[in-house]
């Protein structure tokens, strides 16, 4: 009998340690204040770093943007620049990320009905002009030139940059897109690309967007005539599936504030919205 009340307080004895492990493993993680003695709960942690996918020809006033939100937030931006179709692929297939820029509405609209998109603003217009080399060798100085025989003519890949969606359509609504196309001898998987080839020359012309010629020693502008011409805007938003949506968003509205669009301006972009392209479609 002695023995079994010796037991049964042993295990009552171990019954108490146990149930005391278990409400303190339960109980919230809290922290107290030293000065007032309060408990309250720690603040959620903000992420190491935003992943923004940019169209390739927004590389410039992105980058120093990226550097600026930084240094006011503390968190860094990676960017994965790329044509912005390809860019679109890449957010849908990995499902990872935070925000999308493309060089066209066209593209954040398809990004929107497939869910990959939520939040948007507008920032800067895309204005395509034709550049040639430094001293337009070639004489160009409209888009009907393009067609001329013997003219070498680079232009974006359709598929993947914004620029060569858009480039194609240009030529197609002035009627001569079947003839400039007998003088196309290479296509640009992005804007940068083109940049490279009309500045050192290897084509007589391309059409690419105007920042980027703007302030070249190497390139000169031969403007679009607006009747001939399709400007798109430069849109920015944030991805359905990102895992920091509040900084994914001050992220889009520290780009789309004034002074971001005063970077973009800086760089030769026309910033949204402007009575010159008033009334553009997207």
């Amino acid at each position: 009998m002695k023995r079994t009340a010796i037991f049964m307080v042993a295990i009552l004895f171990c019954s108490a340690i146990a149930l005391g492990c278990i409400e303190e493993a339960q109980e919230p993680a809290t922290t107290a204040d030293e000065t007032s003695g309060e408990l309250t709960h720690p603040a959620t942690e903000e992420p190491h770093s935003l992943l923004v996918y940019c169209g390739a020809g927004m590389r410039k006033p992105m980058d120093e943007l990226g550097s600026l939100f930084e240094v006011e937030y503390g968190i860094p931006i990676n960017y994965n620049y790329a044509g912005s179709n390809t860019l679109l692929s890449q957010m849908e297939l990995t499902q990872m990320g935070d925000v999308y820029m493309p060089g066209a509405t066209y593209y954040f609209d398809i990004a929107k009905e497939k869910g990959i998109t939520d939040y948007e603003q507008r920032v800067a217009y895309h204005v395509p002009v034709i550049a040639v080399p430094a001293g337009n060798p070639a004489g160009i100085t409209s888009l009907a030139d393009l067609a001329k025989p013997g003219v070498t003519v680079i232009l974006g890949d359709s598929k993947a940059a914004a620029i060569g969606k858009l480039a194609d359509k240009i030529l197609e609504e002035n009627g001569i897109y079947d003839t400039v196309a007998n003088n196309i001898i290479a296509r640009g998987a992005t804007v940068n690309e083109l940049v490279v080839y009309t500045s050192m020359e290897q084509a007589d012309a391309s059409i690419i967007w105007e920042d980027l010629v703007v302030n070249s020693e190497k390139m000169e502008i031969v403007e679009i005539p607006r009747e001939q011409n399709i400007v798109k805007i430069i849109p920015i938003g944030t991805l359905a599936f990102s895992e920091h949506r509040d900084t994914a968003r001050k992220f889009v509205d520290f780009v789309a504030s004034p002074e971001g669009k005063a970077i973009f301006e800086k760089h030769g972009f026309t910033a949204y919205p402007d009575e010159k392209y008033e009334g553009e479609q997207p």
